[in-house]
């Protein structure tokens, strides 16, 4: 089967410079490596096909051969025995190492661990003194609608890791020093060939950190860190919503033998409130209100949510399910002066425990009430329109 061109391969036109290529090898190297796609031969295939024309295009020498010669110029000892990116000994060895070199962090971080983030840290180990940044932590806070309102300081007991104050994060013990890790020679990793590449893994001896501590502090064990209760004061900004994170910048778990701290996230969750429904920065309260009042009009207090008391006139003749809005009494929004409004929703009761004379009135009332109700008429005339309708 004949070979492809190698700028077909690479998605690249013939004019690509160096930093094209790169970026269209880095893209796909991505893609089809076997990490990302195990047990995929077909996706081993193409990575190797993209491996060779890379190598190829990479090389102005090589590069300017291609653009003559095509495929022929590393054909028939055309680049020297065995040395040919399609020569049948070539395979992945020393120019498989070249071509990845440059792209190795992007593809091992993403494949083995975290991305470029956990290996950064891993090279910045290598040689050092082992340290490691901390791990973050969560902290669940629930706090009342009033609260959010408001904001708050809040003081919050933690338990997390510290800095071993005996050996000042170093872990070792004092009048000694961490040693270097005999297994990988402080790199942090070992590599091994496994079929047609090479794979770099964490030392396991070191666990990434370049270095051993033959003798740990007491008091840590050689952590450089001790698990201990914090106090910290955490500030809620007025108008935080249920589900509002708050990043506490190192304020989590003490990094390894003097490493970086991780950060500490509040998660917050409001509490329901007994009048008060919120929908971003406004707030709902359903009202009940007599049916007289409903009928006849009249004035009502309703509390808002700053504790006071708001005055809301009820028109004749309001019927269940009416909204009345107030301005700017709902819920602040967050790090801004404005805020949100509130809703009064009506809820007309109906009497309950009627006396004698009551009933006699309701009964007189009913006699006398001619269009007193005119969704009530229209619907049943429509009924009876729709019964009709039927034969009925």
């Amino acid at each position: 089967m004949a070979k492809r061109d190698y700028y077909d391969v690479l998605g690249v036109g013939r004019s690509a410079d160096e930093k094209e290529l790169k970026a269209a090898f880095r893209k796909l190297a991505k893609q089809l490596h076997p990490d990302a796609n195990p047990g995929d031969k077909t996706m081993e295939a193409k990575f190797k096909e993209i491996n060779e024309a890379y190598d190829v295009l990479k090389d102005p020498q090589k590069k300017a051969a291609y653009d003559r010669f095509g495929h022929q110029a590393f054909e028939n000892g055309g680049m020297g025995a065995g040395r040919g990116p399609g020569s049948a000994g070539a395979g992945f060895g020393p120019e498989f190492t070249s071509s990845m070199s440059d792209i190795f962090e992007d593809l091992f971080g993403d494949f083995m661990g975290g991305g470029g983030q956990g290996r950064g840290r891993g090279r910045g180990q290598r040689g050092g003194t082992g340290a490691a940044r901390g791990a973050d932590l969560r902290y669940n806070m629930e706090i009342s609608l009033t609260e959010a309102f408001t904001g708050k300081t809040a003081q919050i007991r933690v338990p997390s890791s510290v800095a071993c104050e005996v050996c000042h994060g170093t872990g070792a013990k004092s009048g000694s020093a961490p040693k270097t890790c005999a297994t990988c020679n402080g790199q942090g990793a070992v590599r091994s060939q496994s079929g047609f590449f090479t794979v770099e893994r964490t030392c396991p001896t070191c666990q990434g950190r370049g270095q051993v501590i033959s003798d740990p502090c007491s008091n840590c064990g050689g952590q450089g860190r001790v698990t201990k209760e914090r106090m910290l004061s955490v500030n809620i900004p007025a108008g935080v919503e249920d589900g509002t994170r708050i990043r506490l910048a190192s304020e989590g778990e003490a990094g390894l033998r003097g490493g970086p701290s991780g950060d500490l996230y509040i998660f917050l969750s409001v509490k329901p409130h007994e009048f008060f429904q919120r929908d971003g920065a406004d707030l709902f309260c359903k009202v009940p209100v007599s049916m007289t009042v409903a009928a006849m009009g009249g004035d009502i207090e309703v509390p808002t949510i700053d504790g006071k008391k708001a005055r809301v006139t009820i028109p004749e003749g309001t019927q269940a399910g009416k909204q009345f809005r107030l301005k700017n009494k709902g819920m602040p929004v967050l790090r801004s002066a404005q805020a949100g409004d509130m809703y009064i929703q009506v809820s007309v009761e109906t009497p309950v425990n009627l006396t004698r004379r009551q009933r006699e009135l309701l009964k007189e009332f009913e006699k006398d009430a001619r269009h007193n109700s005119p969704e009530s008429e229209g619907f049943f005339a429509k009924a009876k329109a729709f019964w009709d309708g039927f034969g009925s």
